[in-house]
């Protein structure tokens, strides 16, 4: 997915735009990267952090780093930020995002002439396209609409310039950003949860295709927002963090409803509810604590040496950390009834392990209950698991397992309670070897966030969007 951080202070910004970039490290896979700017121009770095923090990337260098004002970036798809030269002045733009019909904006540059310097595998750098949409108008307020507007999918931007920083949420608000203000500085960021150690104070969450020019002194309005959002309703499932709020919902907050939400109809008798560490915790919470059953950790998290499960790129290494980071506790184990609460299945590898590795240890029953419905439509505004196959998703495949065919039905299959909905679960129990499985109704997940329906892409779950972009509307 990927995170955004950006800060304009009356003095040095260059600790803070540091450590605010790094608390977005949960968000991105691939690369790390930074630019400031002073007097004498823009200095950037960009690293790689597929195998490695950012922190430990950057920490060597930040004396290199000078400027009152600067903006970073946790990037899963290409290098950011890029420092561009153009008519409108030489700017920094870090982007987060999915371009859907990047090809189609590339060969319409190349019929007017232009070029790209930014390629991997012969794909452009998506930042530097929508940098090249931008600077096709007079202004940077006109060109940021223009690129919205062209771009099919979703792109929040940050852009920094003479005048100050331009923070620019996607047209349909699908990513967050929210500013953050105290004494001489403002701060953009993705995550509220970046601002309390800074001693920023939250002071505006960016509306739907809203831009916003930041100086130290404050911000001001460039665009007003739009009418119509759709906020991705993952982020509070799976990718947020527990500190984070977005539209003023809290992460942690909304997991916790979603737990009660899963207890509030079952009856399956346990000893134990436990989390799959770490964003099922919450869920797991609300679930024991409405239960009353008592919470426990059946297995540890090990984090010195083994960090994100879905940082590495290649799928077997993703899956060895999986399975690495998690430490059985056999005393905790043995002989119970064990209720898990996780975010989700997404392939479901990790959580057969999981689940394989309980019953070795000696559990009685392994009962699995997820906090949001079953993953059946690819994401297609976000970069969530861009890296599978449509048939990647373990809903998906079992849908054409069970019917011969990709898309037969799945309207039906994503209907809750439907026979072939129930015939679904009862497949993916079965391949996962669970006791029992149950999915979140997706009318509880969205009583639980807290928002109408029509404001919550919901896209991955029962197949609803719109696409804004060039009139396309699904």
């Amino acid at each position: 997915m990927g995170g955004l951080f950006g800060i304009v202070s009356q003095t040095d910004c260059v600790a803070d735009l540091y450590y605010g970039t790094d608390y977005h490290s949960h968000l991105g896979t691939r690369r790390g990267g930074m630019a400031v700017r002073n007097t004498h121009g823009f200095h950037r770095a960009i690293h790689n952090i597929e195998n490695s923090y950012f922190r430990s990337k950057f920490e060597s260098e930040l004396t290199r780093f000078h400027g009152r004002q600067g903006i970073g970036v946790i990037s899963d798809t290409d290098p950011q930020p890029l420092i561009i030269g153009s008519h409108l002045g030489t700017f920094g733009i870090v982007t987060v995002g999915r371009i859907n019909n990047i090809d189609a904006l590339v060969e319409r540059a190349f019929a007017g002439r232009r070029s790209f310097s930014g390629t991997s595998d012969g794909v452009a750098n998506p930042t530097e396209v929508t940098a090249m949409l931008i600077c096709q108008e007079d202004s940077f307020e006109t060109g940021i609409r223009r690129a919205q507007e062209m771009i099919q999918g979703s792109c929040s931007m940050l852009l920094l310039t003479e005048k100050g920083i331009y923070a620019a949420r996607d047209l349909l608000g699908r990513t967050p950003l929210v500013i953050g203000r105290r004494q001489g500085a403002t701060a953009v960021s993705s995550e509220t949860s970046a601002f309390p150690n800074l001693d920023f104070e939250t002071s505006h969450f960016l509306g739907p295709g809203e831009v916003l020019l930041l100086t130290a002194d404050g911000w001001e309005q460039r665009l007003a927002p739009g009418k119509r959002m759709q906020v991705c309703s993952f982020l509070w499932v799976y990718y947020g963090y527990p500190a984070s709020e977005y539209e003023g919902i809290n992460v942690e907050h909304v997991r916790y409803a979603c737990g009660k939400a899963l207890a509030r109809d079952d009856n399956t008798p346990v000893d134990i509810v436990a989390g799959v560490p770490d964003s099922g915790i919450g869920h797991a919470l609300g679930y024991a604590n409405t239960k009353n059953i008592p919470y426990n950790r059946p297995f540890v998290k090990y984090t010195p040496t083994w960090p994100r499960s879905f940082m590495p790129q290649n799928q077997e290494m993703r899956d060895l950390v999986a399975k690495m980071k998690l430490i059985p506790v056999r005393r905790l184990i043995e002989g119970r009834r064990l209720m898990l609460c996780d975010d989700s299945i997404v392939r479901g590898t990790q959580l057969k392990d999981n689940v394989k590795m309980l019953f070795t240890y000696g559990a009685r029953e392994v009962h699995v209950r997820l906090a949001c419905p079953a993953l059946i439509y690819p994401c297609e505004f976000l970069n969530f698991s861009t890296s599978r196959s449509t048939l990647d998703l373990l809903g998906r495949k079992t849908v054409r397992a069970l019917e011969g065919a990709e898309d037969k039905d799945l309207h039906l299959y994503a209907q809750d309670g439907s026979a072939k909905h129930c015939t679904m679960i009862e497949a993916i129990r079965c391949q996962l070897g669970l006791t029992s499985l149950r999915y979140q109704r997706l009318d509880d997940l969205v009583a639980a966030i807290g928002l109408p329906k029509e404001q919550l892409c919901t896209h991955c779950w029962d197949g609803s969007s719109y696409c804004q972009g060039q009139g396309c509307q699904q």
